[in-house]
């Protein structure tokens, strides 16, 4: 299986299998980090076809020493509406031997979780989490994706798992077993 940065390449060279092959496994990634910072569905799904749009259409100045992730990521963080946000949807799939109401269960307390986040972070330090934590890029790569420092990221990030480790000392249910809050 060819890496990310193997179909940008092929893709570079005129490959329109290699960018299709990158849209399918981005795709769905992008639309839930986009669903938190745009106003609804739709404009979520709007700035992940500009994404698309704008990825093929400079992929010439993307540099193969860099993880592709970053480079798509950045350019959906300037897609994304300055407008307020608005929490995502995340649909429900269950397995066959999973209990309904624990996945409900399991799932606002997710949600609760990213919500909290947003109340109470800034827009930057947000990104950053979701970055780490929901996208587990490493810290390097969400410092470019970000455009700010590693040491801007580092710190952001242990201050903004200090300050929702506070807020969730009210809300236990949500912190337990969350590796974002045993780091904090």
């Amino acid at each position: 299986m060819a890496t990310d940065e193997q179909l940008a390449e092929a893709a570079k060279c005129g490959s329109t299998t290699a960018f299709d092959e990158l849209v399918e496994r981005y795709q769905s990634r992008l639309l839930r980090f986009l669903l938190g910072r745009c106003n609804n569905r739709a404009d979520a799904e709007d700035a992940i076809q500009d994404t698309f749009v704008n990825a093929y259409r400079y992929l010439q100045s993307y540099d193969p020493r860099w993880r592709f992730s970053t480079w798509l990521y950045r350019i959906a963080l300037r897609n994304a509406s300055r407008q307020s946000l608005h929490p995502a949807a995340e649909a429900i799939e269950l397995e066959d031997d999973t209990d309904p109401l624990a996945a409900c269960i399991a799932l606002s307390e997710r949600q609760n979780l990213w919500l909290l986040a947003k109340r109470q972070l800034a827009a930057d330090a947000y990104s950053a989490l979701w970055l780490r934590y929901a996208e587990d890029l490493p810290l390097a790569d969400v410092a470019r994706a970000l455009d700010r420092s590693l040491a801007w990221t580092k710190v952001s990030l242990m201050r903004s798992r200090r300050r929702l480790a506070a807020a969730l000392r009210q809300q236990p249910t949500i912190a337990e077993g969350n590796e974002m809050y045993d780091k904090a």
